[in-house]
């Protein structure tokens, strides 16, 4: 009897912890962050993005990052939350995408 309780404890003390810990990660916002940072890096290497317009870039993925540790500091991100990320990803991806593509190369 006291094994199965102990069991049961230890089950519910488990569920209750990734639950709770599994609310405040965001691992395709993780994921998205860091290939978009190098295709940044890629851009800067290859001489498709200019200083200025790699700072810019870069700057907007710490605004993300900002935004993201904002989301998180409650403990929970909502779905509202995450939805804000990605649309935010989704535009800095379209900023890449541009800044690289504008015919202006690095001096």
């Amino acid at each position: 009897m006291k094994r199965m309780l102990f069991f049961t404890m230890a089950l519910m003390i488990g569920v209750l912890t990734s639950t709770a810990f599994s609310q405040t990660q965001t691992p395709r916002v993780d994921e998205r962050q860091h290939k978009q940072k190098m295709r940044i890096r890629e851009g800067v290497r290859s001489g498709e993005l200019t200083p200025a317009e790699a700072a810019r870039l870069k700057a907007e993925q710490k605004k993300i990052k900002r935004h993201e540790a904002m989301a998180k500091s409650d403990g929970k991100v909502t779905p509202k939350e995450r939805a804000k990320l990605k649309r935010e990803q989704d535009r800095a991806s379209r900023h890449i995408y541009r800044k690289k593509h504008n015919d202006r190369d690095r001096k």
